[in-house]
C-alpha cells in the first residue's frame, strides 16, 4: 500500500514538473515546426530547448530562421518540400509574454 502512494506521488510530481516547463496549449510538434518529421527525437528535444531558452524576439526569429534553412536543405536532399508553418512560434511566445 505504501509503495502505491509513492508511486503516485512519483507521477503527479513529473505531470507538475512538465506542466511548469511548457505553458498549457504551447509546444512545438510536426504541426507547427517544418521538418519536425526529419528530425531525431533528440534534435527535436534539443530545439525545444533551444526555443524556451530564447531571451528576445530577435534571437527568437534568427535561431527559427536558421533552423528553416536547416531543414529546408535536409528536406531537399531527400527530395522533400517542406510545408509552410501553420504558425509562428516566435509570435506566439511574444504574444504570452516571454519575451522581455
Amino acid at each position: 500500500m505504501k509503495l502505491t502512494h509513492i508511486a503516485l506521488i512519483a507521477i503527479a510530481s513529473t505531470i507538475s514538473m512538465s506542466a511548469v516547463a511548457q505553458p498549457r496549449g504551447f509546444g512545438w510538434n510536426k504541426s507547427y515546426t517544418p521538418g519536425w518529421t526529419l528530425m531525431s527525437p533528440q534534435e527535436r528535444t534539443e530545439w525545444q530547448t533551444k526555443m524556451r531558452a530564447a531571451k528576445t524576439y530577435d534571437d527568437c526569429k534568427a535561431m527559427q530562421e536558421e533552423h528553416h534553412q536547416a531543414m529546408e536543405a535536409r528536406a531537399k536532399e531527400k527530395g522533400m518540400t517542406l510545408p509552410a508553418p501553420r504558425r509562428n512560434g516566435c509570435d506566439m511566445m511574444k504574444a504570452r509574454g516571454l519575451f522581455k
